[in-house]
């Protein structure tokens, strides 16, 4: 008995000490700059597909992760279709109604509300799922400008095919003469710079985030880090998923309120003059 006890006195000295020097270590600061910079370069590989040489990064494997888990979490939130919904079920038919209602808003009828939910919603859901992934330490993929620039051209794409949909080539034209003709050029510039800003605004204040907690974990590795990220990895990221989201509404219902303007102008000689056949027949 005594043997095991002495054993495990010594065992425990031993690990207090290990403990001990692990603990100092970790706020013995070294080279910052070379630290920051290893966080920040992406990891990449090439592989062969055939006589193919394909590149596969850090970003590109995180992203997939990100997005999996975060669908994952919306479908157990969803869970099956029941007559008296649960708080989780609850939750995500008030973020749906959400997003309705602010298409709505934008100028967008129920009918074309409900049509673009489940893309901005899987915006918000990506998006929120690759930027809240830093908090167990992986690079969040927006910290490569690949991603945010791919994210902002397919949304653009999207605006443009969606907002034909539903307001035909004559109304999305109409929006970009509208108020005035001689706006056509600024409103074809325009659609340069929003997949610019889109992405830029989603890189820089992810990137922007991901060296200040990595500043962090440098200097003050042990209580810092897990406050700030409350905001910086957590809040922070799901309020750039909400931003980029928004913006895409927004850009999608200035067009279809600019399209269906020019439709009720439309409709109203055309129901005038029928008024007009109408009382006149009644007349005689």
């Amino acid at each position: 008995m005594s043997l095991v006890l002495a054993e495990g006195g010594s065992w425990i000295e031993e690990f207090g000490s290990a403990f001990v020097e692990k603990f100092v270590e970790e706020f013995k600061i070294g080279d910052i700059g070379a630290d920051i910079r290893e966080g920040i370069l992406q990891w990449q590989h090439y592989f062969f597909i055939g006589d193919v040489k394909v590149l596969i990064t850090d970003a590109v494997i995180v992203m997939w992760i990100a997005t999996i888990l975060a669908i994952i979490l919306f479908k157990v939130m969803a869970g099956k279709n029941t007559i008296r919904p649960n708080g989780k079920q609850t939750l995500v038919w008030m973020l749906v109604d959400l997003v309705i209602n602010t298409c709505m808003g934008f100028g967008m009828n129920r009918k074309e509300a409900e049509q673009v939910t489940p893309m901005i919603g899987t915006f918000g859901i990506v998006i929120a799922g690759c930027n809240v992934i830093s908090t167990f330490k992986l690079s969040p993929p927006a910290k490569n400008i690949a991603f945010p620039v791919a994210m902002a051209l397919f949304a653009i794409f999207y605006v443009v095919v969606i907002s034909i949909k539903f307001v035909g080539v004559k109304g999305f034209f109409a929006s970009l003469v509208s108020p005035m003709k001689f706006l056509l050029p600024f409103k074809v510039l325009d659609f340069i710079i929003k997949p610019i800003s889109l992405s830029l605004r989603l890189f820089g204040n992810v990137f922007g985030a991901f060296i200040f907690m990595e500043f962090l974990y440098i200097i003050v590795p042990v209580v810092a880090p897990g406050v700030f990220g409350l905001w910086f990895d957590i809040a922070d990221g799901l309020l750039q998923a909400i931003v980029f989201s928004y913006l895409i509404m927004s850009y999608i219902g200035e067009i279809v309120e600019v399209g269906h303007e020019l439709e009720h102008e439309e409709k109203e000689p055309r129901k005038k003059k029928k008024k007009v056949i109408d009382d006149s027949a009644a007349a005689a």
